[in-house]
């Protein structure tokens, strides 16, 4: 399957370099999933506890109730850890067949809220705040535990964009529900929430609960969706901690869209340019975001794995703390911007040029470095020192493109 074939590529080529997930996603559990369009109100593979299973047509690998637990083990196998994506309640085809809660004498029907829905997928309702939510995610929690699970990405729980807040309904206690499950079930997961914006005020109780939420919806392989995110990293800039990380969503890099009639044309290369990419990479690892590769991997291209197997990036995004925006100058969103870091003894920079035609650009170090010291420069993307500097940069930045640097 292709989740295999991701998984023994990531092995072969990506592992080394600190890459370690491999994430099902969604309509798992739908015997008719084709693409990214959804069969809505279809027929859903489930226990007799409204729990979703995966379809045994798709994955062979779960007939028996072993679930995924097959398919973790072969992943474990490779040294590398597994992931689901869930979306947020409880199916609609429990609630209506009255199923059973396991550890609970209440049944799915009864912890539906009928007015909580998914606006883009007819799969599931929202649970009511009662005992009886917590234990059915207990229950599905207890069993993906079962299956070795190590990441879930749950869906329609971190939005804020489709739902009225001031119904009676809010996604914080479905949030803490799903800790208070993953804090119980005897395995360490972590917990991923999609999709955005989520709202930068509840960003205390995000970090209480969660170890990812989105910054915002889907992200695709679009320049203007790119430059926004400057701005989203700019809102949640000093929140990352060991634990918790705003999320700017996958890559999209590589093969993308291999099975999906939406979000571009089909079976595509990503249409980013190459300086697009240097500003997507060097964006997503100086603000440090988790990092997850959204192409078929086994179909990159000599570029694409370039960027994914560089040691001194993957460093800076392992190793590096205390990302900011240190200058911000555009007019009609085409301009610079300069983000720094701090480093094991060095610093990084990522000078990135927002304009549609080259630009030599000028960046002040005063603020980070000691004044008129000395300090040898090193360019990431290039694999080259550069030489030597003081007060300031000066770098030839490609439209679009960015400069990372470290300086030591």
């Amino acid at each position: 399957s292709e989740l295999r074939e991701n998984a023994c590529y990531m092995a072969k080529n990506l592992k080394k370099y600190g890459w370690e997930y491999i994430v099902c996603d969604i309509q798992w559990y739908e015997p008719k999933a084709k693409d990214n369009d959804y069969n809505n109100f279809t027929e859903l593979c489930m226990d007799e506890y409204g729990r979703l299973i995966p379809a045994p047509n798709r994955f062979p690998s779960s007939e028996g109730k072993k679930g995924f637990k097959p398919i973790a083990d072969y992943i474990h196998s490779l040294g590398l850890k597994f992931g689901i994506h869930i979306m947020r309640g409880v199916p609609r085809q429990a609630v209506a067949q009255n199923c059973k809660i396991l550890g609970s004498d209440k049944t799915c029907r009864d912890i539906a809220h009928h007015f909580s829905v998914c606006s883009w997928n007819t799969d599931m309702y929202g649970v009511k705040n009662c005992a009886a939510s917590q234990e059915y995610y207990n229950s599905i929690v207890n069993m993906y535990a079962s299956w070795d699970v190590d990441f879930i990405k749950c869906d329609d729980i971190c939005v804020t964009e489709f739902r009225q807040w001031d119904n009676p309904y809010s996604a914080d206690y479905e949030i803490e529900m799903l800790r208070k499950a993953i804090d119980n079930c005897g395995r360490e997961i972590i917990l991923s929430l999609s999709p955005g914006p989520a709202m930068r005020e509840k960003a205390d109780h995000l970090c209480k609960n969660a170890n990812m939420w989105r910054l915002t919806g889907d992200f695709w392989d679009i320049w203007d969706k790119l430059h926004d995110m400057f701005d989203k990293c700019k809102t949640w800039e000093g929140v990352t901690s060991p634990g918790n990380y705003p999320d700017c969503d996958m890559l999209p890099i590589g093969r993308l869209c291999k099975h999906s009639r939406y979000h571009g044309p089909n079976n595509r290369m990503s249409q980013f340019t190459k300086p697009e990419h240097y500003t997507l990479m060097s964006l997503w690892g100086i603000f440090k975001s988790p990092l997850m590769i959204g192409g078929n991997m086994p179909e990159n291209d000599d570029f694409t794995l370039s960027l994914l197997t560089n040691e001194d990036y993957m460093t800076m995004h392992r190793e590096s703390y205390g990302a900011k925006e240190i200058f911000r100058n555009e007019k009609n969103g085409k301009g610079t911007v300069i983000w720094s870091a701090n480093g094991k003894k060095c610093k990084y920079i990522a000078i990135f040029n927002t304009d549609t035609k080259a630009r030599k650009i000028k960046a002040d170090l005063t603020g980070i470095l000691m004044p008129d010291e000395q300090y040898s420069l090193y360019d990431i993307w290039q694999k080259s020192n550069v030489g030597k500097c003081k007060n300031s940069i000066t770098a030839e930045v490609e439209p679009h493109g960015a400069k990372l640097y470290r300086i030591y």
